[in-house]
């Protein structure tokens, strides 16, 4: 049985893992099995990589903070804004630069462009997954957020008389283009980082640091490659 220390990194399933792959096979951490395909949750990597043994989780995006939060990852991969509204006690070393997109407020365009959904003292129906953003942001104006949690298909919920406004995701623009909204303010831009476990930091100092060398040169040589 090899003795060489385990280094367990948390990768997001979907469409931000095809990103993802271009930077680990750069810094010579790619998983031994596809795993874009693959059914298994903990796929192995490199035997020996800087003294180490890598094994990878292939988890839902919005585990991959607990994961690193709770140690049973050391390293994972999270977008911001999962950092930014569950604001878990992690390391955020780098950023990748990949899944670059933004957190915007959005709404009817009739109704966006006619001014706020409320004044000073009033309320709001909000319809998010972001409800932490979502409250404060309306808190910082002095209005009461009625949050109604959904997991998708935002933009559906003001045609239908749910919500005054969204709180999502925007990329390109084209889902609330053709569903007749638009954005009205932008809260935060959003990229994927590389997270780091605060006690991982200190007790595999040496191995961490060398995923985060090696990322940190993929991402240099990716962004000068555009």
């Amino acid at each position: 049985m090899s003795d060489k220390p385990v280094l367990t990194i948390a990768l997001s399933k979907g469409r931000i893992l095809e990103q993802t792959l271009p930077l680990l096979e750069f810094a010579g951490l790619m998983p031994i099995e596809d795993v874009q395909t693959t059914r298994k949750l903990m796929v192995d990597g490199p035997e020996d990589w800087a003294g180490s043994k890598i094994r990878f989780l292939i988890i839902r995006a919005a585990d991959v903070c607990t994961y690193v939060e709770q140690g049973a990852a050391d390293l994972g991969i999270s977008g911001r804004d999962l950092l930014l509204e569950s604001h878990p006690h992690v390391f955020e070393p780098l950023d990748l630069q990949i899944g670059k997109c933004r957190l915007c407020v959005c709404g009817p365009k009739t109704s966006v462009e006619s001014g706020k959904p409320a004044a000073s003292g009033g309320r709001v129906r909000i319809a998010t997954k972001y409800d932490y953003l979502a409250e404060q942001h309306y808190l910082a104006q002095g209005i009461h957020a009625d949050v109604i949690h959904l997991y998708g298909s935002m933009e559906l919920a003001p045609l239908v008389g749910l919500a005054d406004r969204i709180v999502d995701l925007v990329e390109t623009g084209n889902t609330l283009k053709a569903n007749g909204l638009v954005e009205e303010t932008t809260l935060f831009d959003i990229s994927s980082r590389l997270i780091a476990n605060p006690a991982s930091f200190v007790t595999k100092k040496e191995q961490v640091q060398a995923v985060i060398n090696r990322l940190r040169e993929a991402v240099e040589q990716r962004e000068s490659g555009k």
